[in-house]
């Protein structure tokens, strides 16, 4: 997602002996969905990546024009626009796969991912072109409530959109970068490759294992204001597996002696205040885990933790700030954590 705590990734170094069973790490990056992307992929000594940037950059621009609110021309722009209540909007498939995972989301949540809170973000000033600074008044919060729930969205069988009310539009950065990182390994594997970590802005799936045959290891950064992106809390190991951190104490503002974060309660339109400052995720892809550590942090520990806990494949970590600064861990039941590195 855009609004996330950025993960720090550790990896190993490669091994000065070229032997029959060396391995060799090839690193590709650039730049996609406002942020940044890495690729480490391990072959033999001899082995080459030649052809994959050009690949992965192709197919990122392919998802930015399908799902990007930033770009006009985009898919989801040209929805956002389209007011005619009832009558179908036909949509791509990268769109319709990543509304299908939206409305999954939507639903274990009950409601509290929602795609379609982005005026509630924007007018709090956390969004397109946004100063968060201010509290907006309560009727122009309670105005753009009646064009928020994704329920007023129709997801027909014959891949088309229908809105059910004209005003309502959709924003899914929650879960785009995770999609794109998913994209990213469908590439590598009908490429061949199986060890091999992807990131997009802090959205990462780690397959197999590093050049040492060790598992890929990737650090939670400390969930407080001011922390360096380096400074990790916790650590864990990762083999085919996609990994996501959400955190609100990165883009906030103070009022009142009151915080302000930048995820916003679809339920009431105001930022959450339910002391969760990190969501880590681990689930079989990235665009599940993205859009589930957002609607984990919304919902708080108890409901949070309930919902990770009865979904298969899927562990997570929450950490809550108390009164006193101190951070409290919250992990699921089979989730397996390592300190910070000293």
């Amino acid at each position: 997602m855009l609004l996330i705590a950025r993960c720090f990734v550790l990896v190993g170094l490669l091994s000065v002996w070229v032997g029959c069973d060396s391995k060799r790490e090839h690193t590709l990056a650039g730049r996609t969905m406002g942020t940044t992307y890495t690729v480490k992929v391990v072959t033999g000594y001899f082995g080459s990546v030649a052809g994959l940037q050009e690949k992965f950059d192709r197919r990122l621009d392919e998802i930015n024009r399908s799902i990007s609110p930033y770009l006009t021309d985009s898919e989801i722009s040209r929805f956002n626009r389209f007011q005619r209540v009832g009558e179908e909007f036909p949509i791509s498939a990268d769109f319709l796969r990543v509304m299908k995972t939206a409305a999954r989301l939507y639903a274990l949540s009950d409601g509290a991912w929602d795609g379609t809170v982005g005026p509630l973000v924007d007018v709090w000033g956390f969004g397109r072109g946004g100063s968060p600074g201010r509290v907006p008044p309560a009727e122009t919060i309670a105005a753009l409530l009646r064009d928020v729930g994704f329920d007023k969205i129709e997801i027909r069988a014959s891949g088309a959109l229908v809105k059910r009310h004209a005003a309502v539009s959709l924003d899914l950065s929650s879960v785009g970068q995770g999609y794109g990182v998913d994209q990213l390994v469908e590439l590598l594997r009908a490429a061949g490759f199986t060890d091999y970590l992807v990131e997009i802005g802090g959205e990462i799936y780690a397959a197999g294992a590093r050049p040492d045959g060790r598992p890929w290891r990737v650090g939670i950064s400390r969930p407080a204001a001011g922390a360096r992106p380096d400074d990790i809390y916790k650590v864990v190991s990762l083999k085919d597996q996609a990994f996501s951190t959400s955190g609100d104490y990165r883009q906030l503002f103070v009022q009142d002696g009151i915080r302000y974060s930048h995820h916003i309660d679809p339920a009431t339109g105001y930022p959450v205040r339910n002391g969760v400052v990190s969501v880590s995720i681990l689930a079989d892809n990235c665009t599940f885990a993205d859009g589930l550590g957002t609607a984990v942090l919304v919902s708080g520990v108890e409901k949070g933790l309930a919902l990770i806990d009865r979904l298969e494949g899927v562990e997570g970590l929450l950490v809550v700030e108390a009164a006193d600064g101190s951070l409290q861990d919250y992990p699921s039941k089979h989730i397996r954590l390592e300190p910070a590195p000293r």
